[in-house]
């Protein structure tokens, strides 16, 4: 007798997209960013259905080895789409290969198996550390022109591995590891596109992956356009952040709509000794017309800093409702200089916090310290990794060079929390036509040589801002 399965569906969309300029006056027009996102797509006039080889569209049968079959068949016939009849499909991970458009059209949804030895273990990178960790649901890894696709739903069930979490937490705290229980709790992520080149993921609808929605790492010339992702049904989700681009180059993100449990739109690149190691930038990247509603981050650089993040432009961004809106975050240990950012044209609405920088973010996480009591020689190999030194000289990460124009926000609880430390200065920050409003106006500490043009803070409660061991700030 089949088990009886019902899943419900919830999309959570902020309005429509905001109407903006095709040629926006003003926004950067840098000669890099010109070759950006994907140059080349599969063709598609080849198709083959997972159906052909056993894929049963009904939410029960494991579907894992049939649609996997489907893409190596498509792939030795020199590339195509593989495509779903209407259904259901359960999966664990699946990985797709050169010249393929994976294909999930509307009337399908493919539901992630809540099963964590499906999802074959390889070895990757994990919040800035390479490890060893379960694949993603969706793997595009190692391959050239490639697609995922479909105005479809891909849907990762990952209550089950955020349960989990919060459970390892209840554990791992008490004893002082929260540093790394985040590694230790294996969780699939949505979609990973990791060493590959001109890959697009285009009009999918992403739900409730266990770990990160889509993961661009150690790439170049990726398109992220019309995808929609939201994480915030059957509870809260932890690390459920939107797009990650993570030691990624010439990347492109446009039309997209994300609402999570950590930060939507995030440039990464690499944590502490690991991340200094590998020393891979994230740099030319355009993020453009996009919304994001609850979450940590509409625009976040950090915290993995490690490689530096640079050459980026992110214009036509709305924020409504979202946590964090601007975000610098990093710390003393991680590295990294993260310069020539340019955001243009970004509204923001009821955010809480519009505008923050922290070198010294979320101590208890970013911090790893063995605890007494255990052996350092018995401990596993990414427990090693996190605990490898920083000589301070190197670890202390720099910002600088970001351009702000045409920026507004309304309903903020603080306008601004922006802190440096006394070694390492938030540098060379400019401001033009850059409105904020809220409740407290907020801080301004170890920062140098900003500068200020049609710039205002009006706020209800604690009206000025708080000016402390800066030089040459003077809004």
């Amino acid at each position: 007798m089949k088990k009886s399965f019902s899943i419900l569906v919830t999309m959570i969309v902020i309005g429509t997209f905001p109407v903006f300029s095709a040629t926006p006056e003003g926004i950067p027009d840098f000669e890099w960013m010109n070759d950006v996102g994907a140059k080349t797509f599969p063709k598609s006039d080849k198709v083959f259905y997972v159906n052909e080889d056993g894929a049963v569209g009904d939410a029960v049968v494991d579907c894992t080895e049939a649609i996997q079959k489907t893409i190596d068949r498509c792939a030795a016939a020199g590339g195509g789409k593989v495509t779903f009849h209407p259904g259901i499909y359960l999966s664990g991970s699946v990985f797709v290969k050169s010249n393929v458009n994976f294909e999930v059209p509307k009337g399908t949804t493919l539901i992630g198996s809540q099963n964590i030895t499906d999802y074959k273990k390889i070895s990757t990178r994990v919040a800035g550390i390479e490890m060893v960790w379960p694949s993603a649901l969706i793997n595009v890894i190692g391959q050239k022109n490639a697609a995922i696709s479909g105005s479809g739903v891909i849907n990762g069930r990952g209550k089950i591995f955020w349960d989990k979490y919060w459970n390892m937490r209840k554990e791992y705290d008490p004893k002082g590891l929260r540093w790394i229980v985040d590694y230790d709790c294996e969780r699939p992520q949505g979609i990973i596109v990791s060493d590959c080149e001109n890959v697009t993921v285009k009009d999918i609808v992403l739900y409730q992956p266990g770990f990160w929605s889509l993961h661009i790492l150690y790439s170049t010339h990726v398109t992220v356009d019309g995808v929609i992702i939201s994480n915030n049904i059957e509870g809260r989700g932890p690390s459920t952040d939107g797009v990650d681009i993570d030691s990624s180059s010439k990347i492109l993100v446009q039309n997209s709509n994300i609402n999570c449990n950590d930060d939507n739109f995030c440039l990464k690149a690499g944590r502490d000794a690991d991340g200094l190691r590998v020393n891979r930038p994230t740099e030319y990247v355009v993020i453009r017309d996009c919304v994001a509603g609850h979450g940590d981050g509409l625009f976040t650089c950090g915290s993995e800093t490690s490689g530096g993040i640079r050459n980026i432009v992110a214009y036509n961004l709305r924020g409504v409702g979202t946590k964090y809106g601007l975000r610098f975050k990093s710390t003393v240990q991680r590295g990294g200089v993260i310069e020539n950012i340019y955001l243009y044209n970004i509204a923001m609405d009821g955010v809480r916090d519009p505008f923050v920088v922290d070198l010294n973010w979320h101590p208890t996480y970013s911090t790893s310290l063995l605890p007494k009591g255990y052996n350092p020689d018995s401990i596993p190999v990414h427990w090693k990794k996190m605990l490898i030194p920083v000589d301070p000289k190197v670890g202390t990460p720099k910002f600088r060079n970001i351009f702000f124009r045409n920026i507004s926000a309304t309903g903020a609880a603080t306008c601004i929390k922006a802190s440096g430390i006394e070694t390492g200065t938030i540098d060379n920050f400019s401001f033009k036509q850059v409105s904020f409003e809220g409740k407290n106006a907020g801080a301004i500490s170890w920062a140098k040589n900003w500068t200020f043009a049609d710039f205002t803070v009006k706020a209800s409660e604690q009206t000025q801002l708080i000016l402390t061991d800066n030089i040459n700030v003077k809004p």
